[in-house]
């Protein structure tokens, strides 16, 4: 059994590593700076820009799209290397396209919608956005409520939608509503890809979130929806959605390795330098625990995840490993993240390191895409052979 990435894969991670550390991590203190200011964190259209360029420049655009409309093509263990190095910083950037919706188009998009919508996005042109939870249902996807109604070839939708990611600047929203309704319960669900300006289609409110980042609400009102814009077959949009929440937990998984290892090497630098009553803080038993708890774990998460990668390019059934991996990486990195803010005291708690940054992202993360405690379900239900 080989526990390495191929040389190729390698030379990508550290391609993105010190891509980070030159690009990105410069710009961390007018990120933090902001977000003390109120405004969250982001970059600047200008920032953005020169960042893009340079991203681009480096070929790290596309890295798991398909070859055909411009990709890499790179399979899921390449990319896990790639967010764990993205995870090393609070500056919030995605190599375009996000990965989660493009794997969601890859396996569901029909030819005109590839062109239409998938090519677009591997090219850097188009934002997107996905509509899943709402109100009063958001880790029980069979309590959804928002419902499409077919009228001629087009599409009436009505619901709400609600913690939605760029949900006022996204281009086009694949949505999730119900399209069949079944005696069982088990509704069949289908997914629409509805454009930004579409009537109907309307933001009602901007959520601030503790990790200075942003959702939306939306309320859909008799929107209108060409019927050539249903992604995948009607009343089968579960198992696409499936694929990109699977893909959005396996980055989640890997963001939380960088961010714990970025806060164990902040431990490993700060521990000799800081004395208490005569000796480092590194000569206290406590702190060594922390750090070779943090060391013990990261290595467990890292052959975790890219067990599951490598089992997703194979084409196996990961349900209960992305489960595994989404609750123990985003829980163990919090702990680690935690301890780190511990050993620095009092500097630990103020808003000039990234570690509260990092520690709120990671308490979001562990409720994002699925709590934990439904991921732990989920491992305990096909164990003890529970699935209805």
């Amino acid at each position: 059994m080989n526990f390495e990435l191929s040389h190729e894969h390698t030379m990508l991670k550290d391609l993105v590593g010190k891509f980070v550390r030159d690009q990105l991590m410069p710009y961390e203190a007018s990120v933090i700076a902001r977000e003390n200011l109120g405004q969250g964190t982001y970059l600047t259209p200008e920032e953005t820009a020169k960042v893009d360029a340079v991203s681009r420049e480096l070929g790290l655009w596309g890295l798991d799209a398909p070859e055909e409309v411009g990709g890499m093509n790179l399979p899921m263990v390449a990319m896990v290397g790639v967010s764990e190095e993205l995870g090393k910083t609070v500056v919030p950037y995605y190599l375009p396209p996000d990965s989660p919706n493009l794997r969601m188009l890859m396996v569901a998009a029909d030819e005109r919608q590839r062109e239409a919508y998938l090519e677009p996005y591997v090219r850097g042109e188009t934002i997107s956005a996905i509509g899943i939870s709402e109100p009063g249902a958001g880790a029980d996807p069979q309590g959804m409520r928002t419902t499409a109604v077919q009228d001629g070839d087009d599409w009436i939708i009505n619901g709400r939608k609600i913690w939605i990611t760029k949900g006022a600047e996204a281009d086009f929203t694949i949505l999730m509503a119900v399209t069949d309704k079944n005696p069982n319960g088990r509704n069949g669900m289908s997914a629409f890809l509805v454009d930004k300006g579409t009537p109907g289609f309307n933001v009602t409110r901007k959520i601030p979130m503790i990790d200075g980042t942003a959702t939306y609400e939306i309320a859909l009102e008799d929107c209108r929806v060409p019927g050539w814009k249903l992604l995948g077959t009607r009343g089968q949009g579960f198992a696409p959605m499936q694929v990109r929440l699977g893909t959005r937990r396996i980055e989640m998984a890997s963001w939380s390795i960088g961010m714990a290892q970025r806060a164990l090497d902040m431990m490993i630098d700060y521990a000799p330098q800081r004395e208490t009553f005569g000796k480092p803080l590194s000569a206290r038993q406590s702190v060594q625990n922390w750090i070779s708890d943090a060391a013990t774990k990261i290595h467990a998460m890292r052959l975790m995840t890219y067990d599951c990668a490598w089992k997703i390019d194979e084409g196996r059934d990961t349900r209960s490993e992305i489960s595994m991996i989404k609750s123990f990486c985003t829980e163990e990195a919090y702990k680690i993240v935690d301890h780190a803010m511990q050993l620095y005291g009092g500097m630990g708690m103020t808003r000039e390191l990234p570690l509260y940054l990092m520690s709120n992202k990671l308490r979001t993360m562990r409720i994002y895409d699925g709590p934990s405690e439904i991921h732990n379900w989920v491992v305990a239900r096909g164990l003890l052979g529970t699935y209805e």
